[in-house]
């Protein structure tokens, strides 16, 4: 069956106005939180990358961050580049390590002093790459605690050029953080991280909306309405004697039965035992001095 005219929405999709939603942070603001992230991560970086040098921790330092273009991110010469996905949402952001440093460690992880052939191959080699995704394993934990990203940072991939890693265009402004690696007496290595600045919000969580405070939960207080005009009923159990049948049933007027009050009376709300006391009188009245609380 075709309808007799075509199908026509009766008014137009919703669509939500810039002017209610709230500016993105500039970069004004983004930097100096992503420079206390870089300091935090440092923190964190002097034992996460222990294991690249005999278990020792090393003095990690970061620069203050750095606008500059994915083209520019990597410095010139041999480098292995490297792409990771951060976050559930997978924003990118690239690591890179000189290929020196690189070989400056794969020497030292086979036994050797920690030096760098002269002069340097025109590309690293296969165990080279293994050493740099050992590095990408090493930053990845830590860098993602750091950033508050439950669901971690995963490296996707590795390259000698941004062109080859074909991550982002050159073009891509970035925010850099720089970390100097020191060890004794050894020369020192670096380790540049490049956050897109269009995802910077994202990954540093200045985008995140803050947490709802967390009230502590307080046992209520028995002063407080409504309960300190809730009724309760007190009983103190003076004596518990248990009679056989046969007793209750010869039971005459005037007769003496032997009740033993204990010293220690119980006083109970409900089944809930509260206290105890000892029996007493005032003003020619039963009372009850408590002598313990439960």
């Amino acid at each position: 069956m075709k309808p007799e005219r075509p199908l026509v929405a009766q008014r137009p999709l919703a669509r939500h106005s810039a002017a209610l939603l709230p500016p993105a942070p500039a970069a004004a603001e983004l930097l100096p939180v992503l420079a206390r992230a870089g300091d935090a991560l440092a923190r964190k970086l002097r034992l996460a990358l222990a294991p690249l040098h005999g278990g020792e921790a090393a003095a990690v330092e970061c620069s203050a961050p750095e606008e500059l273009t994915a083209g520019t991110f990597a410095p010139a010469g041999l480098v292995a580049i490297s792409l990771h996905a951060a976050g559930a949402e997978g924003r990118p952001l690239l690591s890179v390590v000189e290929g020196d440093t690189v070989l400056r460690l794969l020497d030292r992880a086979f036994g050797g002093p920690g030096e760098a052939p002269s002069p340097l191959p025109r590309e690293l080699p296969l165990s080279a790459e293994l050493m740099v995704q050992r590095i990408e394993t090493l930053v990845a934990a830590p860098l993602a605690a750091t950033l508050g990203l439950e669901a971690g940072i995963r490296p996707l991939r590795r390259a000698a050029t941004l062109a080859e890693l074909a991550a982002m265009p050159e073009d891509t402004p970035l925010a850099v953080l720089t970390f100097a690696v020191r060890e004794g007496a050894r020369p020192p290595w670096t380790l540049r991280l490049g956050f897109p600045m269009a995802a910077l919000a994202d990954l540093t969580g200045a985008a995140r909306p803050a947490p709802a405070p967390k009230h502590a939960a307080a046992p209520a207080s028995p002063l407080d309405a409504p309960f300190a005009e809730m009724p309760l009923t007190v009983r103190a159990v003076l004596v518990d004697v248990p009679l056989p049948l046969s007793t209750l049933s010869a039971l005459e007027v005037g007769q003496v039965l032997a009740v033993p009050v204990a010293r220690s009376v119980p006083l109970r709300i409900g089944e809930a035992l509260i206290g105890h006391g000892t029996i007493g009188a005032v003003d020619d009245r039963v009372a009850l001095q408590l002598t313990q609380l439960a």
